[in-house]
C-alpha cells in the first residue's frame, strides 16, 4: 500500500492536469487536483450540459483537443464506450512524454484505444463513486485507490501518477499498485456477478418469491432491498464475521445453512463463466457492438426494469422516507 508519505505531490508543480470529460469522476478528480494545488484544465465538448457546472468550480474548460494540448497529464473520464471517439479527438493534442491517463483500464485492455509509444500510460482509479472522492477529500481523508503503469516511456510514469493519486486524495486512504489487465477484469466481474447484476438479480427475484406467494410488495420491498444496506454496512465495517456477530442467532443460523442453497455450485459455474466472457474479450466486444449499433437492446433492458412492480413499489415507498435524499440521482 502507498500512502501520502509514498507520493511526491511536487512532481505536479509547473505541470498541467487535462481532465477529459466531468461527469461522477471527473468532477471530483478536477476539484480535488484544484484544491490540492494543481494546474487543471477540463476538456469537454461543444455544447456539452458539463461545461456550466465546470466552470462554476472555478475551472478552465476548452474543447477536447486544446485541453488535451495544454496538459502534461491528460486523464480520460469519459464512459468506456466513448473512448474510442474522445480518443479520436485528443490524440493530436497529447505530445510525447506526456502522461496519459484512465480511471479504468477496459478501453486500453480491449484495444479501444492504443497511445503511441512515447507516451507514459498509466491508470488512476479511486474505488468508490465520484461524489465520495470529492466528499472524503473534503473531509481530510480519502477513497482508497489503484494505480498501474502500462507503458512507461520516460522512466517516470509510476512516480506521476502517484502524485496524481494524491492530489485526488487516494493516498489518504491507500493505494494498491496493480495491472491493466487484474484491475479491468475484477472490476468488471464484481459488477456483473455481485455488486451490481448478481445483487439485483437476488433482490428481483426475492421480491418476486414473497409477492407471487401472496405477501404484500410493501412488506416484500423492506425485507429484500430496504434492509439490504443495514447489513451491507455491517459487512462494509465488520466482514462477513462482524457483520454474522452482529445479527440475530437465528438470522446467522438462517445465513449458514440457506445461503449456499442460493448461491450454490451450479451460481458458482456460471460466475467463472462471466469472468472468462470477461478474461476472452466477449463481454467487452458485445457491449461495444451494442453502443455502436444504437443501444436498442439496451434502452430496452432498461425500460422494461424500470417498469418492474419492485420499482414501483420502491418509488411509492421512499416518497415518504424524508431522511433519504436522493435529489442528486441521475441514471448513466
Amino acid at each position: 500500500m502507498f500512502y501520502d508519505d509514498d507520493a511526491d505531490l511536487t512532481l505536479l508543480d509547473g505541470k498541467t492536469v487535462a481532465i477529459i470529460g466531468f461527469g461522477s469522476q471527473g468532477h471530483a478528480h478536477a476539484q480535488n487536483l484544484k484544491d490540492s494545488g494543481v494546474n487543471v484544465v477540463v476538456g469537454l465538448r461543444e455544447g456539452s450540459s458539463s461545461v456550466q457546472k465546470a466552470k462554476d468550480a472555478g475551472l478552465e474548460v476548452l474543447s477536447i483537443v486544446d485541453a488535451a494540448s495544454k496538459g502534461d497529464l491528460v486523464q480520460f473520464l469519459v464512459p468506456d464506450e466513448l473512448h474510442r471517439d474522445v480518443w479520436a479527438e485528443a490524440k493530436d493534442g497529447i505530445a510525447p512524454g506526456n502522461l496519459v491517463l484512465f480511471g479504468h483500464g477496459f478501453s486500453i485492455l480491449y484495444g479501444e484505444v492504443e497511445p503511441p509509444a512515447d507516451v507514459d500510460v498509466a491508470l488512476a482509479a479511486p474505488k468508490g463513486p465520484g461524489h465520495l472522492v470529492r466528499r472524503q477529500y473534503l473531509e481530510g481523508s480519502g477513497v482508497p485507490g489503484l494505480i498501474a503503469v502500462h507503458q512507461d516511456a520516460t522512466g517516470n510514469a509510476r512516480d506521476l501518477t502517484l502524485a496524481y493519486a494524491k492530489g485526488i486524495g487516494c493516498t489518504r486512504g491507500g493505494v494498491i499498485e496493480t495491472t491493466f489487465k487484474d484491475e479491468t477484469e475484477t472490476d468488471l466481474f464484481g459488477e456483473q456477478a455481485v455488486l451490481c447484476g448478481g445483487t439485483s438479480a437476488l433482490v428481483q427475484t426475492g421480491f418476486e418469491v414473497l409477492t407471487e406467494a401472496g405477501y404484500s410488495p410493501e412488506m416484500a420491498y423492506f425485507e429484500v432491498l430496504h434492509e439490504l444496506k443495514l447489513i451491507v454496512d455491517l459487512m462494509y465495517e465488520k466482514g462477513l464475521a462482524g457483520m454474522r456477530y452482529s445479527i440475530s442467532n437465528t438470522a446467522e443460523y438462517g445465513d449458514l445453512t440457506r445461503g449456499p442453497r442460493v448461491v450454490n455450485a451450479e451460481t458458482k459455474k456460471e460466475m467463472q463463466k462471466i469472468l472468462g466472457e470477461i478474461q476472452d474479450g466477449t463481454f467487452a466486444r458485445e457491449f461495444i457492438a451494442e453502443h455502436r449499433a444504437g443501444n436498442e437492446n439496451f434502452d430496452r433492458l432498461r425500460k422494461e426494469q424500470a417498469g418492474l412492480q419492485i420499482e414501483q413499489t420502491g418509488k411509492e415507498l421512499r416518497a415518504k422516507m424524508d431522511w433519504i435524499d436522493d435529489s442528486g440521482f441521475a441514471q448513466g
